[in-house]
């Protein structure tokens, strides 16, 4: 809701540049969207990592 409240803001205040962010806003988003895929993979790694290294902890704990 407040996005689309800033939207009407910048619609009143200047049309051109609200109509391009409107029109460039899914360009950018697609363009992104590889960079996200890799950081969610990156994390995954991560986090196999750190399970990895404390998975003997975790077995000696639960003895």
């Amino acid at each position: 809701m407040l996005k689309l409240l800033l939207f009407c803001i910048l619609l009143v205040l200047c049309w051109p540049l609200a109509l391009a962010a409107l029109f460039l806003y899914p360009i950018i988003w697609l363009i992104l969207l590889p960079f996200r895929i890799a950081g969610i993979a990156v994390t995954g790694a991560f986090a196999l990592i750190t399970a990895l290294f404390l998975l003997p902890a975790r077995a000696l704990r639960s003895v």
